[in-house]
């Protein structure tokens, strides 16, 4: 099983994180840490990196019923949003909340899991759209 599902767009970069962060909200996901890798890696490690921003995404209700339901499921949590430039334009990469949600084993987990991932893939898709 894959742990990731990603869409590629032409739009700018900054655009692009601007653009999933309202697309998520539209989703019910705050944006709860925006972690610059590029630059953290020009300050740690004098690494010149192409952009790339990890977002990371939570639904608080859905949250709190996968906390109620099993508590350690905190470690998998936010769902990280990847975006990055590459040659071929901005990708964006959602962590696949099924496959984090099925190593829980948890009937509870995943629906929770199903949900957050049908909810993401309406976030891809409308950054996709014209």
């Amino acid at each position: 099983m894959s742990y990731s599902f990603s869409i590629t767009t032409d739009d700018d970069f900054d655009k692009t994180v601007d653009k999933t962060v309202e697309a998520l909200a539209a989703e019910g996901f705050g944006v709860l840490t925006e972690i610059d890798v590029a630059a953290t890696m020009k300050t740690k490690l004098d690494v010149d990196m192409a952009p790339f921003r990890i977002l990371g995404a939570c639904n608080p209700p859905l949250a709190h019923q996968a906390i109620t339901a099993e508590p350690t499921i905190g470690t998998l949590l936010p769902c990280n949003v990847v975006v990055r430039q590459t040659d071929d334009g901005v990708v964006v990469d959602f962590m696949d909340p099924e496959a984090a949600m099925g190593l829980a084993e948890s009937d509870a987990i995943t629906e929770v899991g199903t949900e957050v991932r049908r909810r993401l893939e309406r976030v891809a898709h409308s950054l996709t759209e014209a």
